[in-house]
């Protein structure tokens, strides 16, 4: 009862930072002057009186249900006016809003990375469904599997979200959930190599992380929505949580170890893709969304690991019942 009111109120935490006003972000292709005129013009000519009322009645209804103004249009229109003068006098494209220049399909903003999150998403989903039919609840780790198996869909969930339509709310919701997984991987990793055999630390270690991941929204939502300060923090604790596992795999020796020390290192090395800033190829696809495709089938592993695992440990609990 008392984790079930833990994690109530973290999420009620999350949602509420999500709703809190977060910075404008600004790069330089919305400082030129040329894109500030052309929004100008584009808002002055589409967006008021009965120019507003044809852009609504001509807006693909798709395009409203998902949130997109005439405002949002004009600075699509403009970012590719922008874009193309950029790249006719042979100068390096630039960003918008914090973001490059995406083609959009649809209602997809980054159409690569919405697609990627998705299937990640549902990759988690049927690993989910996989591990529920192969291990029975008796397992020690079906709790926390499953628990992790939720958080992930409810990142992944928010990712495509996110991607599909960038919102102050959506990108807050994308980086809380993101972090609540890397919080929570840290939380698997600690109940299968030390609280198995100690209930209270686990106890203390949930309580913990709950409280670590508490002050992490609580500072990006009301103190500074630092980009940099959150991409440390999640590096730093996934290179903890890696080295833990790695630490465990050569002192436990199991034969299916190697799958997690697998995935922790290859997610880490996948990581340095984010180091690689350019502009998206045809558009579409940049190295975030190149992120996203390559912790697929890593996915597919760690899940891998988590089936052998727990059904190792149901082997060895059936095993040392039997000998008692």
């Amino acid at each position: 009862m008392a984790a079930r009111g833990a994690t109530r109120t973290a999420l009620l935490l999350l949602l509420g930072a999500a709703a809190a006003p977060g910075p404008a972000q600004g790069s330089q292709g919305d400082r030129e002057p040329l894109y500030r005129e052309c929004l100008s013009r584009c808002e002055r000519q589409n967006c008021s009186g009965a120019a507003l009322r044809h852009f609504r009645a001509r807006q693909p209804l798709y395009m409203g249900l998902t949130g997109w103004t005439c405002r949002d249009d004009c600075q699509y229109e403009c970012m590719w006016v922008t874009v193309r003068l950029y790249l006719q006098g042979g100068h390096r494209v630039p960003q918008f809003h914090g973001k490059w220049p995406f083609s959009r399909f649809l209602f997809f903003q980054e159409p690569a990375s919405a697609f990627a999150s998705f299937l990640n998403g549902l990759a988690s989903f049927l690993m989910l469904l996989r591990y529920k039919a192969a291990v029975p609840p008796a397992c020690p780790m079906y709790p926390t599997c499953v628990a992790f198996a939720w958080v992930s869909l409810n990142a992944w969930f928010w990712s495509t979200v996110f991607h599909t339509r960038d919102t102050a709310v959506t990108e807050k919701l994308d980086y809380f959930c993101a972090s609540a997984v890397v919080l929570h991987s840290v939380y698997l990793c600690g109940v299968r190599t030390l609280g198995l055999q100690r209930p209270a630390l686990t106890r203390v270690l949930r309580a913990f992380l709950l409280l670590l991941l508490a002050c992490h929204i609580s500072y990006l939502s009301l103190v500074r929505f630092d980009y940099g300060y959150n991409l440390a923090a999640n590096a730093a604790l996934g290179l903890l949580t890696v080295g833990w596992w790695l630490r465990w795999w050569l002192r436990s020796r199991l034969p299916h170890a190697w799958k997690v020390a697998a995935a922790g290192l290859l997610l880490q090395a996948l990581a340095l893709l984010e180091l690689l800033d350019f502009p998206p190829l045809l558009w579409v696809l940049d190295a975030h969304a190149l992120w996203h495709l390559g912790t697929l089938p890593l996915n597919l592993l760690f899940y891998s690991f988590l089936v052998d695992d727990s059904l190792y440990l149901l082997k060895a609990n059936s095993d040392l019942f039997k000998a008692e």
